[in-house]
């Protein structure tokens, strides 16, 4: 069965400050989670140019992560099989992001992501037909709360209290009860998260335990977003690329693989 859900993620942000904040926060998070064993390995980071999307940048990533896989889903796929693949267009502020796992080949993820200065409250930013929107369920995450479930330990360790929160160099925070409303500058991350898992037995409750998984993901990325703003404001997109560059290649390393491929030219628009 097909799964809809629209994430609404507010944060105390300019549409332009939020894509660097974002470009910084993958960067460290990837850094963060990498080791000899475990972690993203980047295969390609690129320029793109489509008819879709028109221009933007290009990933395509591996995710190795065996020992955050559930243990109820290795009864169906040994851990070490279940390597994510990950494909990314970033045509900021739309985004669209494609996950496949090779050993379920009917498995398929995606996120197609809209960035607007708002404060989440537009109602079909992604132009959804009747049908779509009768399926889809919508969840605002709220950055300043936090969650203990089975993901959120897996996945975060921003345990920052954003209500005491302050950033020295912008003034902003703490953010109070009701701060969506109050907060400027302010922009929503609308994620649209599709999901399909046709498989007899195991199929929807993998599908349940991803939309966690990527609403444990969302609510980590962008409380980092904000709590590290007094490490990257003031950047310029010229010093976050070189940054993400010399990531990459650390990544690579740390992993032991080699990037296969930079060259724009052998990119096939898609």
């Amino acid at each position: 069965m097909v799964q809809i859900k629209e994430f609404r993620i507010v944060v105390p942000l300019s549409l332009e400050e939020y894509q660097i904040a974002q470009m910084y926060m993958v960067t460290k998070m990837q850094q963060q989670n990498t080791t000899g064993k475990e972690g993203v390995e980047v295969m390609v980071n690129r320029f793109f140019e489509d008819d879709e999307f028109g221009k933007g940048q290009y990933t395509s990533k591996l995710y190795h992560l065996q020992s955050k896989v559930p243990a109820w889903l290795t009864t169906f796929a040994p851990a070490d099989a279940l390597v994510m693949q990950e494909e990314a267009w970033n045509a900021y502020p739309r985004c669209k992001t494609v996950i496949q796992c090779p050993y379920f080949t009917k498995f398929r993820l995606t996120i197609e992501t809209v960035h607007k200065a708002d404060n989440g409250q537009s109602e079909n930013v992604h132009g959804l037909s009747k049908e779509q929107l009768a399926a889809r369920q919508v969840e605002f995450v709220d950055i300043a709360s936090s969650s203990t479930d089975y993901w959120s330990y897996m996945v975060g360790s921003n345990s920052v209290d954003l209500s005491n929160f302050k950033s020295t160099r912008t003034g902003r925070g703490p953010l109070s009860e009701g701060w969506q409303d109050t907060c400027d500058p302010v922009m929503t991350a609308y994620k649209l998260v599709t999901i399909d898992a046709p498989y007899w037995g195991f199929g929807y409750r993998l599908e349940q335990a991803l939309l966690a998984g990527e609403r444990a993901l969302f609510l980590e990325s962008h409380r980092n977003c904000f709590t590290w703003i007094d490490e990257w404001f003031g950047m310029t997109m010229q010093q976050i690329r070189e940054l993400e560059q010399e990531s990459d290649s650390l990544l690579n390393e740390k992993l032991r693989t080699p990037t296969l491929s930079t060259n724009v030219e052998d990119f096939e628009d898609r």
